[in-house]
């Protein structure tokens, strides 16, 4: 986890504390996870294996661990956890080498929240390299604190890396926002208690008691995540 100091809690005019927002990064924050896709597919066809297209919502989202977990069993690939992640990281940094475009509305509402003094971090499954390769694109200033997937014992969808976030801006997780694209974020940021809004990339994602669906981040404002807490 890295972090800067947090930006002053800020308060809307009912009273309520919006303290915080944490946005997921591929799908959601930046759009990648077709990249993650296409490499995936790329790896396992040097490796002499076809993916199935059904496989991309089950990996969707996941971590690591679990997504290229499961492509090894279902393509029985002969090739150790340890050594598919390095071949999956390696291809997808030199993918997002040549840029990680933003999703519609992202930098307009990263633009919003720095402005307004938001703490803001970036809650990835992503290993510390590809999140600070994407950092370079989209601009490490945004974030005062980023959580990546291989600096907590247990990612998405176990609550851990909201947590961590939480604790490290020292805020009520039950009083932050939290952006992601895939049920597992969901799953991840409802479990430590957050209120979620919910940009669905690959997989369809239903409204829920404290969840909000949108079709894009050109709907989210600040005034729309501060309505969430009230």
């Amino acid at each position: 986890m890295t972090s800067t100091v947090p930006a002053s809690l800020t308060r809307t005019a009912e009273g309520a504390a919006l303290q915080a927002v944490f946005l997921d990064m591929d799908g959601t924050l930046v759009d990648t996870e077709g990249f993650w896709w296409d490499v995936e597919v790329e790896v396992f066809a040097d490796l002499g294996h076809r993916l199935d297209e059904a496989w991309r919502e089950v990996v969707v989202g996941g971590p690591m661990t679990r997504s290229a977990g499961y492509l090894m069993e279902a393509t029985g690939a002969d090739v150790t956890l340890d050594e598919l992640t390095v071949l999956l990281n390696d291809r997808f940094e030199k993918r997002i080498g040549r840029g990680a475009p933003l999703m519609p509305g992202a930098a307009r509402l990263l633009a919003e929240l720095r402005r307004h003094e938001i703490p803001t971090a970036l809650v990835s499954a992503s290993h510390r390299r590809i999140i600070d390769r994407v950092l370079d694109s989209v601009g490490h200033h945004h974030f005062g604190l980023t959580v990546a997937g291989d600096e907590v014992s247990r990612t998405k969808p176990h609550p851990e890396p909201y947590l961590t976030a939480a604790h490290g801006f020292g805020v009520d997780p039950r009083l932050c926002a939290v952006i992601e694209d895939t049920a597992t974020g969901v799953a991840a940021a409802e479990a430590a208690g957050c209120r979620v809004v919910a940009v669905p990339s690959v997989s369809p994602i239903a409204a829920a008691e404290g969840r909000v669906v949108v079709t894009s981040l050109e709907e989210v404002n600040l005034t729309f995540l501060r309505r969430l807490i009230n």
